[in-house]
């Protein structure tokens, strides 16, 4: 069963001017996602689906023909569009495909390794009908609360060792792994109906939203990957 990646990326940026281009240790921030996603040996393709020129060009000049350039219609295009409704595009292009995963070019600290132990759990809970879908997460145990102050996990008045806490769960964004019946199944979304959570490390989790999160990504992926 191979997988069609998605790899959606827009040319704007609000927060982190042209992001997708900004060198990262010397290279496109996307070329690390793209590079794990082609290096999975369950990924066939990876589709990229683009509303920039400049990231289409650089594509087609640094990679295969495995990397497929979707441009991105107008009526979809723009920062208030829902991720979900670019997916819906991209599931409907390869019609003949089941199996799909998507995940994100801020990622570039995920690991081939996850990924694909990510989709041998996919197959695991898939194929014995218990799970219609898996994402990422990342585990939590600490003390939250609402922003006026009410405690979510814990009490106040009993002040036991975080250790002991429930444990919250962050979708991280890293990857989504479903089916071509999944999505359709839940009004097109990329979490099915009965998903399986896939806990990953903190580390590898992060997702770049901020300029401070580019500059605390650089600095791990020198440390550890160079």
């Amino acid at each position: 069963m191979k997988f069609i990646a998605l790899l959606p990326m827009k040319g704007n940026s609000e927060r982190v001017p042209n992001k997708n281009l900004k060198l990262f240790n010397n290279k496109p921030l996307y070329y690390y996602t793209l590079n794990t996603l082609l290096n999975s040996k369950y990924i066939d393709k990876v589709a990229i689906n683009t509303d920039s020129k400049d990231i289409e060009k650089d594509v087609k000049n640094n990679f295969d023909n495995r990397v497929i350039i979707l441009k991105r219609p107008e009526k979809i295009c723009g920062d208030f569009v829902s991720m979900n409704t670019i997916i819906n595009h991209d599931v409907d292009y390869f019609i003949d495909n089941t199996f799909f995963l998507q995940t994100h070019s801020t990622n570039p600290l995920l690991k081939t390794t996850t990924l694909d132990r990510g989709i041998e759990k996919f197959f695991e809970v898939y194929q014995v009908g218990a799970h219609d879908s898996v994402f990422s997460v990342t585990r939590f145990q600490t003390r939250f609360y609402e922003v006026d102050g009410r405690p979510i996990n814990h009490d106040p008045n009993v002040l036991i060792r975080t250790q002991d806490l429930p444990i919250l769960y962050e979708e991280n964004s890293n990857f989504y792994i479903f089916t071509r019946e999944s999505f359709k199944n839940n009004d097109n979304k990329r979490i099915g109906k009965t998903p399986f959570l896939f806990e990953i490390d903190k580390v590898e989790a992060i997702d770049i939203d901020e300029l401070e999160d580019f500059t605390i990504a650089e600095a791990i992926h020198k440390t550890l990957f160079l």
